[in-house]
């Protein structure tokens, strides 16, 4: 399994690599309905943590190779 973040690192709006999972306002969509990854906010500020977007990610993941192709 291959990490897309740094699993020891925080994350907040504006860091260019959550540009990989959309922008400040998908994530803000996405947090109003509870669609997204886990995060804290303290105060008015958002924080992602590496692991818990890497969860995340690895939870959206798709193997076409365990899909059934019906033959």
């Amino acid at each position: 399994m291959t990490n897309l973040f740094e699993d020891n690192r925080n994350y907040v709006l504006g860091d260019p690599e959550l540009e990989l999972i959309g922008d400040r306002d998908k994530l803000a969509q996405w947090r109003h309905k509870n669609m997204e990854p886990a995060f804290y906010k303290l105060g008015r500020k958002i924080i992602y943590r590496g692991t818990d977007l890497n969860a995340w990610a690895n939870a959206c993941r798709i193997d076409p190779t365990n899909t059934c192709s019906g033959k």
